[in-house]
């Protein structure tokens, strides 16, 4: 370990408001490190949102800065990449209000059993916001404010205990908090020290009071051993990325728009895909881009597809030149974006009279006559591009030839183009 310096912090006045008890826990923290003889460097101090998330210009240490709750999360993520260096100790800090939105978080850190120390600063309520009741805030002090007194605190000793933790302890009194850190820091595994914390703003304005509402003091203790992190060589991601040069000449001279529109389960997506690597193929800057809701399984899924000899600094489509349409729901979701400029490719089922009247270039298509359900998307789209020549077919058949089902889609294009 590095020799320990003077002090752990900065020269950054602390942020707090006057006679908040936050700054109590750090300077604890300070001492506690430098007694233990660690260094700045052999130090990652991880911190949350909400007034514990100020302190990291207060270290000078190795510091991150998380989002609300995910300070847990990053410090285990971190503690699992240094675990193979020697020394190295990652301290993550959160409120009351962060392990309140962070809970699963703690829970699976303690789970993992990783080395790591969370501290949570508990002043029982969510400050930076106004004041507003935690998950920690307790019974008495519930009554205080007159707040949700019917609903119980979480006790995250007991649920960081259950959950694995080596070390969970909670601790009121500021004169036990430096020991108490140190030995949640010597403890090989996950730690947990729970601080009672001044609020003078919104809550507990001194020290006596605060003991009056705060829970009582505990420490629960594992014996399992910390878990061991190893490391493990996998082959890179980039190793199975296909290079795609180009083998055919493209038809087109201009910049093309292209939008597909299917429903869930039609093959939009993976079509849109084959069509921009035949452009690619056909030595054309190509972008593809996907819009599908959540549920996947179900509705419309649509596909944008822009081809261009120059670089395409902007994947939007607002005008498509093309629109290739195939079922009820791929219409309901494009038809807001269809213009008399465009060609509209639809399956003839799907055409109305009123389409008719506002859209001149609509071509109704008997697609779904052409293929399965699952394969109609790309019969249509091997019509277009063979009607329109906007690439060479041999370049999407080149580009389905990559897929595991491509006997199955070339035989599709054969069967469309033949016609």
């Amino acid at each position: 370990m590095t020799k320990n310096p003077d002090t752990f912090l900065t020269d950054k006045k602390f942020p707090f408001c006057p006679g908040c008890g936050h700054g109590i826990s750090i300077n604890a923290l300070n001492k506690a490190l430098q007694e233990l003889n660690y260094g700045p460097n052999d130090v990652i101090v991880v911190s949350d949102i909400g007034c514990s998330g100020l302190i990291d210009p207060l270290f000078a240490t190795h510091t991150i800065h998380g989002l609300h709750g995910r300070s847990p999360a990053l410090g285990l993520g971190v503690a699992m990449g240094v675990a193979q260096k020697e020394n190295k100790k990652v301290i993550a800090f959160i409120g009351d209000g962060g392990a309140t939105i962070g809970l699963q978080h703690i829970l699976e850190a303690a789970r993992r059993n990783v080395d790591m120390t969370l501290i949570v600063l508990n002043n029982l309520l969510y400050g930076m916001t106004g004041g507003q009741i935690s998950g920690l805030s307790t019974q008495k002090f519930k009554e205080i404010v007159d707040f949700e007194k019917d609903v119980p605190p979480f006790d995250l000793v007991q649920l960081t205990h259950a959950s694995g933790a080596r070390f969970a302890v909670r601790v009121n009194a500021p004169n036990k908090i430096k020991e108490t850190l140190k030995k949640a820091i010597q403890t090989e595994g996950f730690s947990m020290v729970e601080a009672a914390s001044l609020c003078p703003s919104y809550g507990m304005k001194r020290m006596n009071e605060l003991i009056e509402v705060v829970e009582e003091e505990n420490i629960l203790e594992h014996e399992r051993p910390m878990t061991k992190i190893t490391d493990k060589s996998v082959k890179s991601l980039l190793d199975k990325t296909l290079t795609i040069s180009k083998k055919y000449e493209p038809k087109t001279k201009q910049r093309q728009g292209v939008m597909i529109a299917g429903s869930a389960g039609g093959g939009a997506q993976s079509v849109a895909k084959f069509l921009a690597m035949a452009g690619m193929f056909a030595g054309l800057e190509t972008t593809m881009k996907g819009e599908y809701p959540i549920t996947v399984g179900t509705g419309f899924s649509v596909a944008e597809v822009i081809f261009d000899h120059e670089p395409i600094n902007y994947t939007g489509l607002d005008k498509p030149d093309y629109f290739i349409i195939v079922t009820e729901d791929g219409l309901n979701k494009v038809k807001s974006k269809l213009h008399p400029e465009a060609k509209i490719y639809i399956d003839e089922k799907l055409v109305s009279d009123d389409l008719k009247a506002a859209y001149p270039n609509i071509i109704a298509v008997p697609f779904s006559k052409m293929a399965n359900r699952k394969s109609t998307a790309l019969a249509a789209t091997t019509y277009v591009l063979d009607k329109e020549q906007i690439l060479p077919i041999e370049a999407l058949k080149e580009a389905v030839s990559t897929h595991r089902l491509k006997d199955i889609f070339v035989e599709v294009i054969d069967k469309v183009t033949a016609q």
